[in-house]
This record gives C-alpha cells, sequence and structure tokens, in this order.
C-alpha cells in the first residue's frame, strides 16, 4: 500500500502539490476567518483608511534603510581597520545598538536627545527635540545598520584574498581596491541578508506607533490601531494591518528574488544531461 501511494505521489508535478498544499491552506483559514466572526462591513469600510498608511511604511522604510547601509559599511570597514580607534568606536556602535531593544533605543533618541544639550542653549535644544517619525527613522536605522555591519563585513571578507594581493601588484590604492575589486564581488553576498533585514525593518516600523505620530504621517499600524479603538473593533482593524502588511512583504520578497537571480547569473551551476549514444546520458554543468 504505502508503495502504491508512493508511485501515485510520484506520477504528480510537483507544482501540482504545492498548488493542492495551498489550496487547503486556504481553506482552513477561511474556515477560522468565518468561525471568527468578524465584522467584514466595517474591515471593508476601514480598509482604505488603514491602506493609507503604506506609503509613509515605504517612505519611512527607506530612508532608514538608506542609513543603515551607509553605517554599516562604515562599521564594516571599520572593523576590518587597523585604526584601534575605528575598530572601538564601531565595536562600540554594533554592540550597544545590538544589545538593547529596538523600542528602547527609539525612547532614548525621542526622549533623552533633547536633555543632552545644556540649558543655555535654547537653540540647540530645540535643534535636537525630533518628530515622533523621526525619532522612528533614526533608530531604526543605528540598530539595523549595527546588525548589517556583520553582514557587510562577512560579504567583504568573502571575496578572495588573492584578488586583493593582485590589486595591490598593479599598484591600486584602499580606495581603489575596494571601489573596483572588492565591493563589487561582496554586493552578491551582502545582497540576500540586506533585503531580508530590510522586509524585517518593515514590519518593525509598526513600533513607532508607540511613540505617537500626527494623522498625515500615520504609518499602517498606528491607523489600524487608532481606527480599532474607536470603533471598538480593534481585531479587525489588525487583521486588515496583517494582512496589508503580508502583502506588502510577499512584494518585496518577489523583487528581492529576482535581484537575486541576477546577481547570481554567472555563479550559479546548472545541470544539462547531453546524450551522446542511445541509452547513455552524459551529464554536464555550466554557469547559468
Amino acid at each position: 500500500m504505502r508503495e502504491r501511494f508512493e508511485q501515485w505521489s510520484a506520477s504528480i508535478p510537483f507544482k501540482v502539490k504545492l498548488g493542492l498544499v495551498w489550496a487547503v491552506i486556504a481553506l482552513i483559514v477561511a474556515a477560522l476567518f468565518s468561525l471568527a466572526d468578524f465584522d467584514v462591513q466595517w474591515m471593508i469600510e476601514q480598509f482604505w483608511f488603514i491602506a493609507t498608511g503604506l506609503p509613509w511604511t515605504v517612505i519611512i522604510c527607506g530612508i532608514a534603510i538608506i542609513l543603515a547601509v551607509i553605517l554599516a559599511l562604515l562599521g564594516a570597514l571599520g572593523r576590518l581597520s587597523q585604526s584601534a580607534v575605528a575598530q572601538g568606536v564601531t565595536s562600540f556602535y554594533t554592540s550597544f545598538f545590538r544589545g538593547t531593544p529596538l523600542i528602547v533605543q527609539m525612547f532614548l533618541i525621542f526622549l533623552a536627545l533633547p536633555q543632552l544639550a545644556p540649558p543655555d542653549l535654547p537653540g540647540l535644544r530645540d535643534s535636537l527635540t525630533l518628530t515622533a517619525l523621526q525619532a522612528g527613522i533614526i533608530a531604526l536605522g543605528l540598530n539595523y545598520g549595527a546588525y548589517m555591519t556583520e553582514i557587510f563585513r562577512a560579504g567583504i571578507q568573502s571575496v578572495g584574498h588573492g584578488q586583493i594581493e593582485a590589486a595591490e601588484a598593479l599598484g591600486m590604492t584602499y580606495r581603489q581596491r575596494m571601489r573596483r575589486i572588492v565591493l563589487p564581488q561582496a554586493i552578491r553576498v551582502i545582497i540576500p541578508p540586506t533585503g531580508n533585514e530590510f522586509i524585517a525593518m518593515m514590519k518593525d516600523s509598526a513600533l513607532i506607533s508607540l511613540l505617537g505620530s500626527v494623522v498625515a504621517q500615520m504609518e499602517i499600524f498606528r491607523r489600524a490601531q487608532l481606527v480599532g479603538r474607536a470603533d471598538f473593533r480593534p481585531l479587525e482593524a489588525f487583521v486588515v494591518a496583517a494582512a496589508l502588511y503580508w502583502v506588502l512583504t510577499t512584494i518585496f520578497q518577489f523583487f528581492q528574488t529576482r535581484l537575486e537571480r541576477k546577481l547570481s547569473a554567472g555563479y550559479v551551476r546548472t545541470t544539462i544531461r547531453v546524450t551522446t549514444q542511445p541509452g547513455i546520458e552524459v551529464v554536464e554543468s555550466e554557469p547559468a
């Protein structure tokens, strides 16, 4: 019986089996959704209000990831530097922002930063007083930059030492080696985990709602929180927010996969079966 089942299963294409699994999961989710007795009409009415936070979520994460990439590159170069000052500063930066919770960092930047200004310098205090949105973006950039520092360091170190020696033999300076030899090859290693960090950042951007924000700049979770609390439909609001985050991350995962395939062209080897004589196959491989 088991062998017959295995033979029958092997005769079904993998994509068909995968589609069946997804169909079963969809039915289970639909059944659970029906049993929860959600106010579907309310969810439809408030969907666009919550979805209006999508652009702000993308803007927040877009600015924060640019800041994180810059800090990660500087941090990685500092960790690989022979300078004690550079290594000390970058080690402290990565240790602090990886060793403390993101929400604590947000509140420190939002509330404690203005307290660093001397009382006789009110102008400096005003400059250090940030909005919730600004504090959240800076905190996200600093936090993820610390984690991505190790990603960039590993990517730089993945480049063969022989290529660096060859660049030195050609008389290239440190900047030329990094710009022309090391970084172009390290990007292929850096992109996949960096994309994962960006997707995680989009979900962590919901923490900015705890700092508060004006209505015009509220991201997805903050809008769901306010409208759900106002109409006594918090669960329905959070389900809508979860669905929007899911769709958003799925879209970025699709583009990340396409980018990874493009960058890996020439590095991934594929198998090709070549028939030389009847009944005889020779397996060869070539770059994708």
